[in-house]
């Protein structure tokens, strides 16, 4: 079997450059239900600082593997495997395995896809946190009025469509012009740049009956404002909280939570993707179909990242703010 090349957490830290480091491994197998998947693209992930920092595995000692997420061709498969074989174009979403020449992975944790692409991996991960998210914690419905976060980013690309393709007045805040104009390409009926705008101003003034559903992954000041800007039965869902991976959390003085809750019947909602597991194959059929069809498009970060040296750059990239779309790395030239 080959020997891989791959990045592993040297230290616990929120600094993803100072804690992942490249090692080689010989890898063994694949075993009884496991694929051997030559990586050609991996995704990056607000999260992965908090992987280096140790929160996703309780008690972890590094040195351990990084990466979530990642699509590429299977190059051999192990006993008790049906459906899949050499050659097959595939994606995955397995802690550790994203980051790596090579992956070992369990077959029923692998979904085919037409080709090992950027628009197939952010499908994976993004597109189904979107989509089961909406459906099953936001309980989206025609009509209603709809918040996203972040919403030209990885994840966020995808709630704003899946919001308008569900018949709601959808608004997206963003960080730029440039980022406004690929919100507005995508069907958002009003980007919010909270750099020059006001967001709680241009709530109050345009959805002055309040939210019905937020989608909503960067916390801090932009959740308390979409917090206070629900309607009656209105519903916050938290994807993630990112200004606050690197820093740690923020200390506030504030009245609790229930106070802005109580008087509206509303909730707040938190979603993490793996425990919605049973959804999986449902939302990506669904989702590889629009994209497939043109209905559901997939903006990709056009920053060309190459070789596994060029994860910190596209993890502290993604965190810059500057990114729009999907993050990757290409893992092969």
């Amino acid at each position: 079997m080959p020997t891989i090349r791959k990045l592993v957490a040297t230290e616990l830290t929120p600094d993803f450059r100072r804690s992942a480091q490249l090692a080689e491994e010989e890898i063994d197998g694949p075993g009884p239900g496991e694929v051997l998947i030559r990586n050609v693209v991996a995704g990056v992930n607000a999260s992965d600082v908090n992987m280096t920092a140790g929160h996703y595995q309780p008690g972890v000692e590094p040195p351990f593997d990084l990466g979530f997420e990642g699509a590429g061709v299977v190059e051999a498969v192990g006993d008790k495997v049906d459906g899949l074989a050499a050659g097959d174009a595939v994606a995955f979403s397995v802690l550790g395995q994203g980051f790596r020449s090579h992956a070992v992975v369990p077959a029923n944790r692998v979904v085919p896809v037409p080709e090992p692409s950027a628009e197939a991996l952010s499908v994976l991960v993004s597109g189904l946190t979107a989509s089961i998210a909406l459906e099953q914690v936001g309980e989206l419905e025609a009509g209603e009025t709809v918040l996203v976060t972040a919403a030209a980013g990885g994840t966020g690309q995808y709630a704003v469509q899946l919001a308008k393709r569900a018949g709601a007045t959808v608004f997206g805040t963003c960080g730029s012009d440039e980022k406004a104009a690929l919100l507005r390409d995508l069907g958002c009926d009003r980007p919010i740049n909270y750099r020059s705008e006001d967001v709680k101003a241009v709530l109050k003034a345009e959805a002055p009956d309040g939210l019905d559903v937020v989608y909503e992954a960067v916390g801090g000041a932009l959740f308390d404002t979409a917090l206070r800007a629900l309607a009656v039965k209105g519903r916050l869902i938290s994807i993630g909280f990112v200004g606050e991976y690197v820093d740690g959390p923020e200390r506030v003085t504030d009245v609790r939570v229930y106070h802005r809750l109580l008087s509206k019947s509303a909730s707040v909602r938190g979603f993490f993707l793996p425990h919605y597991a049973r959804h999986f194959r449902e939302h990506m059929t669904r989702l590889l179909g629009l994209v497939g069809s043109g209905e559901l498009r997939v903006a990709v970060d056009p920053t060309g990242f190459r070789g596994l040296g060029a994860v910190a750059d596209a993890v502290e990239y993604l965190h810059s703010g500057q990114s729009r779309g999907k993050v990757v790395v290409w893992l092969e030239d």
